[in-house]
């Protein structure tokens, strides 16, 4: 009987453990997404989330095995900005019904459970300056996720929801972590509009947390990993976050094919490290796998956000790599207005007469050729 005691004893333990593991897998394989729900009309009166960072994680998500719940601080329907439905990632989620019924019908945060999850990814967008770091319910979620093992990603201005986090001896989750986000320098460029509402400026707030703040040139994608800390500065750093998200929690990522915006900030990489001309053979080689335009209004905006004169140039050569296939005269002004700043008054005078050529009335470029000539 003692035998028999021990032999059921021990084949209970051996059931309960059998069924213990496929709940304990089905919670190393799946990641929770959070969305601010703060959008309102495509971002026109309200912003809310970037579609495209939820898009491409999602996707990278998905591909690599893991299921995907969806939170927002109430629940419900959220609404992106204004988006592209025809780049890939985005038209191949959209078609995705399961995907779409879950954004009608998101989770709130104050109903999900850390230990549910292998990590959770915060998606950026303006609005996620807004509803984020005021919802209690998220803040604790993150610290407690933190103090589990859960990995904790946020790309943009994802990392907003972070800047309250605190541990549970009371210190910031942020401080002494390498972290990156939307910059001082990105938002002084294209957060005119929203910006000066927001509670606080990101990389402020993040500095003053303690964070070690990381950040690449203006608008060039960057990811910060910092153990299980994973942080991007912008849309572009999107795809890296994610597979920096799968890596930490101990997955090799399977491989795939980047996109087309992955590609042509690779080209912008490139530049910047010195190798202009093989991205000027890529461009004529394959132009179709670029997305040109993005190069020229990179090169456009670091230009404007330039004081070095290095800068300047790396800018130019940005918009030179462009221009052979870009007709915009803004495009061949700008790339004039940097020559002017580096002195070469006379390659700046040529641009400006080819733009003149073609709209001889344009206020803009008549007084830069004016300013050339002075």
């Amino acid at each position: 009987m003692r035998f028999m005691s021990r032999t059921f004893h021990l084949a209970c333990a051996l059931l309960l453990a059998t069924a213990a593991t496929p709940l304990h897998a089905a919670k190393a394989d799946r990641i929770l997404i959070v969305v601010s729900g703060e959008g309102r009309d495509q971002g026109k009166t309200r912003p809310g989330y970037e579609f495209d960072e939820l898009s491409q994680a999602w996707l990278i998500f998905q591909a690599n095995g893991f299921a995907i719940d969806v939170a927002s601080p109430q629940g419900g329907a959220v609404e992106a900005d204004r988006y592209d439905p025809q780049q890939p990632f985005n038209a191949a989620l959209l078609a995705d019904t399961e995907t779409t019924r879950m954004l009608a019908a998101t989770r709130r945060t104050d109903q999900v459970k850390a230990e549910d999850y292998a990590a959770i990814y915060v998606v950026g967008g303006k609005g996620a300056m807004f509803d984020l770091p005021r919802d209690t319910a998220l803040t604790t979620l993150l610290g407690d996720a933190y103090e589990r093992g859960v990995v904790i990603g946020a790309v943009c201005h994802g990392p907003a929801a972070l800047a309250d986090v605190r541990l549970r001896d009371g210190t910031p989750l942020v401080q002494g972590k390498a972290l990156t986000g939307f910059t001082n320098e990105e938002e002084a460029i294209f957060g005119k509009r929203w910006a000066k509402e927001f509670p606080w400026l990101l990389e402020d707030r993040l500095r003053a947390r303690g964070a070690h703040w990381q950040e690449a040139p203006l608008m060039m994608a960057k990811v910060v990993v910092d153990g299980r800390l994973v942080t991007g500065q912008n849309p572009y750093s999107t795809p890296g976050v994610a597979d920096a998200i799968i890596r930490a929690t101990g997955r090799t990522p399977v491989s795939r094919t980047p996109w087309r915006d992955e590609l042509t900030m690779g080209l912008a990489a490139q530049v910047r490290a010195g190798d202009v001309g093989a991205a000027a053979t890529a461009l004529a080689t394959d132009g179709r796998r670029y997305h040109v335009d993005l190069l020229g209004m990179l090169g456009y905006y670091q230009a404007q956000a330039a004081t070095r004169d290095e800068d300047v140039r790396h800018a130019l050569q940005l918009m030179q790599l462009a221009l052979p296939y870009m007709q915009q005269p803004e495009l061949k002004l700008g790339a004039a207005e940097a020559h002017l700043r580096l002195g070469e008054r006379e390659q700046a005078r040529s641009l400006v007469r080819q733009v003149l050529a073609g709209k001889p009335d344009m206020a803009e470029a008549r007084a830069l050729l004016q300013r050339i000539d002075s």
